[in-house]
């Protein structure tokens, strides 16, 4: 067709009309596809495809707003434009020594006529290995300061998928996992929201982030967030009956969602993909899109594995946090003049002895929790003026403790407990910070237990989000690393604040103790609540069958001793918890050994196979040594790990030390059977592992000299 000149002008105008209502992008590797488009209405819509399957179908985005027109519709695109980054950095701590930062970005300016044409941008970044995207508001003459009614993010899903979820609860994310099809949840969800402390389940049927599914046709998809600063977490309302997940935030104390000034951003909505779970696990998605610190030094932050008077205070009530028999203390109260209850754990003996086993060891740190005076009444009554963070009981002397950790080249990891009340907390954190630095602590594990003060607030709302990122930032200004616990679940945000180095924010440990942990949770974990960011997970429970101690308790941790040794490996923290009492380790000290032998700070991580709900094998190199060390986990279900060791330097022999389950080995029968050996490998050697029921497999590998290969069986 031969075009005139304004033939050829008006055809042009058209074709760039099209295409400024239709954006496409696709992944650096050309296997993920993103299409952007205005629907009737000018509604903003997305689609995402995966090796041309479809993963989010048209989805709408958008943001109500309180007192002001929305950002739902009415909109024209003004603007697009394309980019790609291609990058390596190093995290502070990590599973890597050097990550790549790889994508394609799509900027979207969208206009409302309607409204002066206010303007926002849709920012999406595609991955090799999945998507994500946030909404920018940018300064302008009307768009100063508004509030947030409600984000209507839209991921429709593109079938009835697999999904491992939890309820959607404001306050805490320590529910059991269930395991069902997205139409089953409607049916499932008042069975899975069990009891918990201070709980605040969603009226709307929602689940939590991350969430983890498997398409019918073997797609992987991780849904969750990056980067949330200054904005409440979001959940997912569920659709049962199409697939469809709608972003739901949590509200704060009058109900509304967010409180924004231009300039200004939501956190990314993430959707992690692959046909392979082995791809999830490895994506670091997450953490590529936080921003770098701004920190100038770095030095100060350190890995540590430790121990702690802990364990011991739920194992049937053998020890208490509180020092008195009352249960009506105030601050000002003479704590001398308690009536003591004569199973107070935090005393200046205690401490001395988990401080000797830590030191003949060789472990960092010990953690002292119940220390402080006003563990008597903490729990349950809302009280705001609850812990001081810098009084000790009297059979507690700090400057005793301190002094001899230092004798004997161990630190002391501070404990404080909020019981919710943050603004106690934040009233009084120069001071602890300072008493901290003073005594020779330089780090800390704060909590979060109970109902929140300001009172109407949430765990999970854009008030308590601000504290926990206002906590570390003055943190580090007194070189301090903290561990949070009940806090919201993490966002990659470790990147940015690398001192806040752990969090617990699910279903750990503990719960072992209550009730118990079903064995395939620790399978599902790493797909869900690991994805953004490292886990306190304090792990190496030996004594598994919790009537030994004869407090009448039956309960048992569902597990075999060698799982875990293998968390070690699967639940990846730079701050690592051998969680048992020093005795239990004495009973089994060959076992013990891989504990004092594992690294928790890595050069590289090989996912060597993994099912969500079902196995994870993993294999990692210590940093800045010729050290690599491998855990195996599975759920029920005996099986055999599949393990390859192509990752060692060719044409070397190395020293793989296995700890293996015994043949009659099982989580709820002959936990502690289990065995240690010694063979050769190098990077040609394959190896298929028994796991047992519940069970796991732990490999250490070392370099040896000659006389120490001398006799070994290689593999």
């Amino acid at each position: 067709m031969r075009l005139n000149k304004k033939t050829a002008l008006l055809f042009f105008a058209i074709l760039s009309v099209f295409l400024l209502q239709a954006q496409e992008v696709t992944s650096p590797d050309k296997n993920l596809s993103l299409k952007f488009e205005l629907k009737e209405g000018g509604i903003p819509s997305y689609q995402l495809s995966y090796k041309q399957k479809p993963v989010i179908k048209p989805s709408s985005l958008g943001l109500e707003l309180k007192n002001n027109a929305s950002f739902m519709d009415g909109f024209t695109i003004t603007n697009t434009a394309q980019s790609s980054v291609d990058e390596n950095w190093n995290p502070v701590l990590g599973e890597e020594k050097t990550i790549r930062n790889h994508y394609n970005e799509l900027i979207v300016t969208l206009a409302q006529a309607k409204n002066n044409n206010r303007f926002i941008r849709i920012r999406f970044r595609l991955f090799n290995d999945g998507l994500g995207f946030r909404y920018e508001f940018p300064k302008q003459n009307d768009l100063n300061y508004f509030v947030i009614k409600e984000e209507r993010t839209e991921f429709q899903l593109a079938g009835n998928h697999k999904v491992f979820w939890i309820p959607g609860d404001y306050d805490t994310n320590e529910y059991a996992y269930t395991t069902s099809k997205i139409s089953e949840i409607p049916s499932l969800m008042k069975k899975a929201t069990i009891e918990i402390n201070a709980q605040q389940p969603i009226k709307e049927l929602s689940v939590q982030t991350p969430s983890m599914m498997k398409s019918d046709d073997g797609l992987y998809i991780n849904i969750h967030e990056a980067g949330l600063i200054n904005y409440p977490a979001m959940y997912l309302e569920v659709d049962a009956k199409t697939n469809k997940m709608t972003s739901h935030l949590a509200p704060d104390a009058v109900g509304a969602k967010g409180y924004m000034q231009t300039d200004a951003q939501t956190p990314w909505r993430t959707i992690v993909v692959s046909d392979k779970a082995t791809d999830i696990l490895a994506s670091k998605l997450i953490l590529n899109l936080n921003e770098p610190t701004s920190y100038k030094d770095v030095s100060w932050i350190k890995p540590v594995k430790y121990i702690g008077i802990w364990w011991e205070y739920f194992v049937a009530g053998r020890s208490t946090w509180a020092f008195g028999k009352e249960n009506n203390v105030k601050m000002t109260d003479d704590f001398t003049k308690l009536t003591p209850n004569g199973k107070h754990g935090a005393t200046t003996e205690r401490a001395k002895e988990y401080i000797d086993f830590a030191s003949k060891n060789g472990f960092d740190a010990i953690l002292i929790e119940g220390w402080n005076i006003g563990w008597e009444d903490w729990i349950g009554n809302w009280k705001e003026d609850v812990f001081d963070f810098v009084t000790a009981y009297p059979d507690f002397d700090v400057k005793a403790v301190h002094a001899y950790a230092a004798s004997k080249g161990v630190k002391i990891i501070m404990h404080h407990e909020t019981s919710g009340s943050a603004t106690n907390y934040e009233r009084r954190l120069d001071r602890a910070f300072q008493f901290m630095n003073d005594n020779g602590y330089d780090a800390v594990k704060t909590g979060y237990v109970g109902q929140i003060i300001p009172r109407g607030e949430h765990h999970d709302g854009q008030w308590m989000v601000n504290h926990y990122i206002n906590v570390a930032k003055r943190a580090a200004d007194y070189k301090i690393m903290i561990n949070s616990h009940e806090a919201v679940r993490p966002t990659g945000l470790n990147r940015t604040f690398p001192n806040w180095i752990a969090q617990e924010s699910a279903r750990g440990t503990e719960f072992e103790s209550m009730g118990g942990l079903a064995p395939d949770h620790t399978t599902i974990l790493p797909f869900t609540r690991l994805m953004g960011g490292p886990m306190d997970y304090t792990p190496g429970i030996f004594q598994t069958d919790l009537s030994y101690y004869g407090t009448g308790s039956s309960q048992r941790v569902n597990t075999t001793l060698v799982k875990q040794l293998a968390y070690y490996v699967t639940m990846y923290s730079p701050l690592q918890m051998a969680a048992d009492i020093p005795g239990n380790y004495e009973r089994f000290p060959d076992a013990f050994q891989f504990i004092k032998d594992v690294a928790v700070d890595w050069d590289n991580s090989y996912i060597l196979e993994a099912e969500p709900g079902d196995y994870i094998t993993i294999a990692r190199k210590a940093k800045g040594k010729n050290e690599w060390f491998i855990g195996g986990i599975t759920d029920e279900n005996a099986r055999t790990a599949n393990i390859s060791f192509d990752y060692l330097p060719a044409g070397k022999n190395f020293v793989a030390t296995i700890y293996a389950d015994a043949k009659d080995a099982n989580w709820n029968q002959n936990p502690q059977k289990y065995t240690v050996a010694k063979v050769i490998v190098n990077s040609k050697s394959k190896l298929k592992q028994y796991l047992a029921p519940g069970g796991g497999a732990a490999i250490s590998i070392k370099e040896g000299m000659a006389s120490d290969l001398k006799g070994l069986k290689k593999l």
